[in-house]
């Protein structure tokens, strides 16, 4: 059985190997697969898009565990997702929603409750090791999910940021900047196709005004930017062998303009 990690957690400390240690303990035969431990401390919108982009790529089966998890300790409820093709186990915060409204069809939720499951003593501030780490652990063994709580009918959903259409105007925005640099946008290329149409138009951010869609990174001159659809299906803005976040001292939220002409 194959898990997935995708954690605010970062590599300086033991946090990620303990988790990893719990597993292990349990299920000796579990397959760990790192998705990202880089995630901005308390990220959701972060996390919720870089699991969205990734869950699908791994068989049908894998159990996603993600714990990025501003409320640890407090009322925020921990809980199991079997979809028709995976599992998903973290906070119930709105991590998960993106993905799970994706899914072709969510079979069953269960709230996380038993704590027989739990280790003991059970810390208020790393449910990731007590909690969430002995449950995908015992459910790769093959558990039923109905063991580990109550069932719930629902979900906490995310406000996830959607581009707004207008007559002649797409607004988007940044929701990620890569490690590149590269600046992925809230606007799928199917949207883009469906708006443009076989019309001109402008992409603006900030100054700059980009007119067409490269194929490549290299589709534009050395330190010129350029609009290319990357790996998640989104508009990116990035710069020809450079750094886009650099380039136009972009943040995460800045507005993207898709212009008729």
């Amino acid at each position: 059985m194959i898990i997935t990690l995708l954690t605010d957690f970062g590599l300086r400390d033991n946090f990620v190997g303990v988790v990893k240690g719990v597993i292990l303990g349990i299920n000796p035969q579990a397959r760990i697969v790192d998705i990202s431990h880089g995630i901005t401390p308390g990220d959701i919108l972060q996390a919720a898009f870089l699991l969205e982009s990734s869950y699908r790529y791994f068989p049908y089966g894998t159990i996603h565990l993600i714990i990025v998890d501003p409320g640890v300790g407090s009322g925020r409820k921990a809980i199991i997702v079997k979809t028709k093709n995976y599992y998903f186990v973290g906070p119930d915060n709105g991590v998960l929603a993106p993905s799970l409204e994706a899914e072709e069809k969510v079979i069953k939720i269960i709230s996380i409750t038993n704590q027989r499951f739990y280790l003991k003593p059970t810390s208020s501030t790393f449910h990731g090791r007590d909690i969430f780490a002995p449950v995908v652990a015992y459910l790769s063994c093959g558990r039923n999910i109905s063991e580990f709580g109550v069932s719930q009918k629902d979900y906490r959903h995310l406000e996830f940021p959607r581009p707004v259409i207008g007559k002649k105007t797409l607004l988007g925005r940044i929701i990620y900047i890569d490690r590149f640099g590269n600046l992925v946008t809230n606007i799928p290329q199917d949207v883009f196709r469906r708006f443009v149409g076989k019309a001109s138009f402008h992409i603006h951010l900030k100054n700059k005004i980009i007119s067409q869609i490269s194929k490549s990174y290299l589709d534009a001159d050395k330190n010129k930017p350029l609009a290319i659809f990357g790996s998640s299906g989104n508009l990116e803005i990035s710069i020809s062998c450079g750094n886009a976040k650099n380039y136009f001292a972009a943040r995460r939220g800045v507005k993207v303009w898709v212009r008729l002409v």
